[in-house]
């Protein structure tokens, strides 16, 4: 999938229609913080995630521990956000209830 980085308009459209997520202060990324029931929970969560990022060729920037998911979003080859990053953190908000 060929993408390109988002116009300053395409951000403020997609981050308007992503609840949680924040853009990340000094970089061209967005993040976002995910708590679960239990570490189980939250490691099923990322084996989806992670199956779905190989799928797009679009890995996300995360940590786990315990019951909470840190994660951040960007494209590194446009060296910003991208439709795939909106695309995957549309996937992990969908699954992640």
């Amino acid at each position: 999938m060929k993408t390109n980085k988002l116009t300053d308009v395409e951000r403020s459209s997609a981050l308007s229609e992503l609840e949680g997520w924040s853009e990340v202060e000094d970089r061209d990324a967005i993040q976002k913080t995910f708590k679960f029931k239990n570490f189980n929970a939250a490691f099923g969560f990322m084996t989806r995630v992670a199956m779905r990022a190989e799928k797009m060729n679009h890995h996300p920037e995360w940590s786990n521990v315990y019951n909470t998911v840190q994660v951040v979003l960007t494209t590194h080859s446009v060296d910003g956000l991208s439709e795939l990053d909106i695309i995957l953190a549309t996937y992990m908000d969908r699954i992640s209830v």
